[in-house]
């Protein structure tokens, strides 16, 4: 068997998501995530919408339902922080 390394701020992130996603470890978390993604067949997103992931979107369709939204100036801005803050992590 072999190893991979991950710095501490990848493996803290697999650690969550794992145990998010209801994996017994990292180990098996990484290996179905590498088996998905080298799979040759149409990609499927069905493991990507986890139970936390839906209630999410369900509280956004009914809040949307309700009537609150966020201006497209919101969104930009949004966006904008989100890019500003992924370049600051993956600087290289």
């Amino acid at each position: 068997m072999h190893q991979v390394q991950l710095n501490e701020r990848l493996y803290k992130e697999a650690e969550r998501r794992a145990r998010e996603a209801g994996f017994g470890s990292v180990d098996e978390f990484v290996a179905d995530r590498l088996e998905s993604d080298f799979s040759d067949e149409q990609e499927d997103f069905d493991d990507r919408f986890t139970p936390q992931v839906v209630a999410r979107l369900d509280r956004i369709s009914d809040a949307m339902k309700a009537g609150q939204s966020v201006s497209a100036e919101q969104v930009d801005q949004h966006l904008a922080d989100v890019r500003e803050a992924w370049l600051k992590n993956h600087a290289s």
